[in-house]
């Protein structure tokens, strides 16, 4: 039977500021990309993020993103790729310490927002992401984003790299994401996003608005911050296991 992982991104309130049914999703996902205090998060934060992880037996991995709340990382910041290396060191540091405080173990990196997609097409930035990972913990895997640099930066770091696609994202013909900017960018129909889950799973092809893409699949993820997250999460999983496909984290 093939098995599949189901990510999503978490932890990402501020204080008193929520972001996103944590605890719905975690009932649901496989693996969880937990904000590391840069796009947002807080040592509070992490701390019962990590703890309702460890509860509901979902993986944990660091979600280190450009340090910018306001505009919720998805804005690019100039920085020099040793400064970009340095932050994410830093961030991935900042959650495995307090994952030790909750007794959790973080096991893989996914960059989030604006640094994942300029990661995705640069390569400097990729290989700054891979190298900071690889020097915190080489056992760390890189969730990285399916046809894109980020694959071979991780692969060249001497990394485990996972590929993944997205679940509630509309793709452009060159298999990028299509940006947020864009109207239909952004997909809410969890019907919808579940059979296109399942269909992309068995032929390995993602639909564009050029056409179909190959895009390798080992994780899926559903955005935490979309509205109607947990509902879209509950029925890709339930349709990929309606068609034969196991929900296990590709580090369980």
């Amino acid at each position: 039977m093939r098995s599949i992982d189901l990510n999503s991104d978490m932890g990402e309130s501020y204080g008193p500021w929520k972001m996103g049914d944590d605890a719905g999703l975690m009932e649901v996902i496989t693996s969880a990309n937990i904000a590391c205090g840069g796009h947002a998060s807080d040592p509070e934060t992490m701390f019962q993020t990590l703890s309702l992880a460890k509860a509901k037996g979902v993986v944990v991995g660091a979600h280190p993103g450009y340090p910018d709340r306001e505009g919720f990382g998805r804005r690019i910041i100039p920085m020099s790729m040793a400064e970009i290396e340095r932050m994410v060191a830093a961030q991935i540091g900042a959650l495995m310490g307090v994952a030790a405080l909750a007794g959790a173990t973080v096991r893989y990196v996914k960059a989030h927002g604006a640094l994942g997609n300029f990661s995705a097409d640069d390569r400097g930035v990729a290989d700054a992401v891979a190298r900071a990972t690889r020097a915190v913990d080489p056992s760390l895997a890189l969730l990285a984003i399916s046809g894109t640099e980020q694959e071979p930066a991780g692969q060249a770091a001497g990394l485990r790299v996972v590929s993944e696609i997205f679940a509630d994202r509309a793709y452009l013909a060159n298999g990028r994401l299509m940006p947020r900017s864009r109207a239909g960018s952004v997909l809410h129909d969890p019907e919808a996003i579940a059979r296109r889950m399942v269909e992309v799973v068995a032929s390995g092809k993602m639909p564009s608005e050029g056409g179909l893409v190959a895009l390798e699949a080992q994780s899926i993820c559903v955005h935490g911050d979309t509205p109607g997250a947990v509902a879209a999460a509950r029925r890709v999983r339930e349709e990929l296991e309606k068609s034969g496909v196991k929900l296990a984290s590709f580090v369980a």
